[in-house]
């Protein structure tokens, strides 16, 4: 087994263009640019020989390292300590007023010396394409300068403590810090046509530290948009923070996670791409942050999805590249995998699967803007009727559902209430705005929906909602059937299913999202969104004790840092899936707002 430290001792950074993750060592082990899709240029997360890193540590043999953000941002702090002395890592990816549309890039890493003297190095073992490339490093002016070029990608590197080639491809600073003092490691992506045959020039050490401080000026804004208050509240807004980092700042776009084929089950294939933007995921993203006060992100995502669609659901997909890319073509990478688990992809096919929920979640999406005083205009409003008009067609075909399953298609309960909803929607929409459409059809089909649910996705025998027509089975995906009005939290068929889910679905007090078997090898743990959906509905059923419980048992699968991967293994406390999940993260703001909310008076984290 290679050195693959656990999912959860990654820190993530980013600038709503590109991410990294540093390891609790303060190692860049994956890094893409120049977008959150793009090829990797420091990778070895997914194959440590072979992948390329960018390390920043003491050269002392013995040292202790403890890591935070600075408060409300995605600044990274790592301070070491070792005999000599201590001195803190600043790592962020650079931000501005106007970076949205002109980023800069940039991979920022400051070191300072707090006290004593501490040596240093920094290695920078650039690998382009995944790792399929090592680079052509070329030094490019006065004071250890230098470019590292691979194919159309390059990147323009700068410490202001000198640079030396180790052998053709890597580069290393060596360097002491005294208190007080600072040692800058820049690199800046380019297009490689950007830098030949003038390289453009390497910001000073001032204009570095000042890029700090704008970076750190960007987040607190942002972060003072946030109006919840209460007990949760602190680490509502780190989960915000984390899934502001995901929205791809040009298009809005939101990433469901930064990462490729990290798996659910170590050595197995359960191993996807997802760095792509989910309409099911992105719209849940979007509920979460408008409940803390930041709406802004909401609009830009209903435009995006709108543009994608090209305004017609005759182009709506499940998912999208975050520049509204339709062909999202899977393929396999000759890489060995986190700790050996393959195949690593990427691209994900199940952009090509029909998934009927998504319907509704673009319905649920238009309502929720019009609930805060907005209008449809002609144009989408011709959109959401041709959306609601494809319902009324395939609503009785079978798809692969919420899970992606792989397998056979199914009747799956929750597709069918997400069809229900955008009827539901739709009419309601039609109503509120005064606006034409075939509204007796749209009521027909919505209650010929009901019936078949309530008939065939329902078990007489349990008085229990089920997974799919004719099953006896439950998935988590049912706790979502009151938060979008089908059925009453409080109703006794859904306080049945809710103890069913709970009965059936749990594992060491958390949730799995299914029982079935899906086609793929190997265990998968329990997936922490599903948690958070339990505190919702526990919330709603005045089951107040049992939620808090459920949530404290959900946030503790979060790392140090409050990073949510996809699932956690129960038994080996341990991170599993790509990491940080946007859905794990939006959950759990959900579910802090409903506690919260439950008890205004600040006391949700008592007893």
């Amino acid at each position: 087994m290679r050195p693959y430290p656990p999912i959860g001792d990654y820190a993530l950074i980013g600038d709503c263009h590109s991410a990294a993750l540093v390891s609790r060592t303060a190692s860049v082990d994956w890094c893409c640019f120049p977008r959150f899709d793009g090829s990797a240029v420091f990778g070895r997360l997914i194959d440590w020989e072979r992948g390329g890193h960018c390390s920043v540590e003491p050269t002392a043999d013995s040292y202790d390292a403890s890591r935070e953000y600075l408060d409300g941002t995605l600044v990274l702090v790592t301070t070491f300590h070792e005999s000599g002395g201590e001195a803190k890592l600043f790592d962020c990816f650079t931000m501005r007023r106007g970076g949205g549309s002109n980023p800069q890039r940039q991979l920022l890493r400051i070191v300072e010396g707090v006290s004593g003297t501490v040596e240093m190095r920094a290695l920078v073992r650039a690998r382009f394409d995944y790792g399929q490339t090592r680079p052509w490093v070329k030094r490019q002016g006065p004071g250890g300068i230098y470019s590292a070029v691979g194919g159309n990608d390059a990147l323009m590197i700068s410490c202001d403590a000198g640079l030396t080639p180790v052998d053709e491809h890597d580069l290393c600073a060596e360097f002491t810090v005294r208190a007080g003092q600072r040692v800058r490691l820049s690199i800046v992506y380019y297009p490689a046509e950007a830098i030949d045959p003038s390289p453009p020039e390497v910001p000073s050490a001032e204009e570095l530290d000042r890029r700090l401080d704008d970076t750190l000026a960007w987040w607190h804004r942002w972060t003072g948009r946030i109006t919840l208050k209460g007990a949760y509240a602190p680490e509502a807004r780190r989960s915000a923070v984390a899934l502001r980092a995901l929205v791809h700042a040009p298009t809005g776009a939101v990433v469901a996670a930064p990462t490729t084929s990290l798996p659910e089950s170590p050595g197995h294939a359960r191993n996807w791409d997802y760095r792509f933007s989910w309409i099911r995921d992105s719209q849940f993203t979007i509920r979460s942050l408008t409940e803390l006060g930041c709406t802004e992100e909401a609009d830009g995502f209903r435009r995006f999805v709108e543009r994608s669609a090209a305004g017609s659901a005759d182009a709506l997909q499940i998912m999208y590249g975050l520049g509204g890319e339709r062909r999202l073509t899977e393929m396999e990478l000759d890489l060995e995998g986190y700790r050996s688990s393959s195949p690593v992809r990427i691209g994900n096919k199940a952009s090509t699967q029909v998934q009927l929920d998504v319907y509704g979640y673009v319905l649920d999406l238009a309502w929720r803007w019009h609930e805060r005083g907005h209008s449809s205009d002609d144009d989408y409003w011709r959109f959401l009727v041709s959306v609601v008009n494809r319902v009324v067609e395939q609503w009785e075909e079978p798809d692969c559902g919420i899970w992606e399953m792989r397998g056979k298609a199914q009747h799956f309960v929750h597709s069918k209430v997400m069809c229900w909803t955008a009827l539901d929607r739709g009419l309601r929409l039609a109503e509120a705005c005064l606006r034409q459409a075939p509204v007796d059809d749209w009521r027909a089909c919505r209650q010929e929906i009901r019936t078949r649910i309530e008939r065939d996705g329902y078990d007489e025998q349990r008085g229990v909602f089920v997974q799919a027509f004719g099953s006896k089975e439950v998935d988590a995906a049912l706790l979502l059937l009151p938060i979008f009005d089908f059925v009453d939290f409080n109703d006794e068929r859904m306080v049945r299913t809710v103890d069913a889910v709970r009965e059936d679905l749990d594992d060491g007090g958390l949730l799995r999202r299914y029982r079935t078997h899906d086609g793929q090898s190997g265990q998968e743990g329990t997936f922490v969104a599903c948690s958070f959906w339990l505190v919702e509905c526990l919330v709603s059923q005045g089951r107040l004790a049992e939620a808090r419980e459920v949530f404290e048992r959900a946030a503790g699968c979060g790392n140090d840092l409050g990073l949510f991967s996809e699932e956690f293994d129960p038994a080996a406390k341990s991170l599993l899936g790509n990491f940080p999940q946007g859905l794990s993260h939006l959950s759990h703001i959900a579910a802090a707002v409903a506690l919260t909310k439950a008890f205004p008076d600040g006391t949700a984290g008592t007893g």
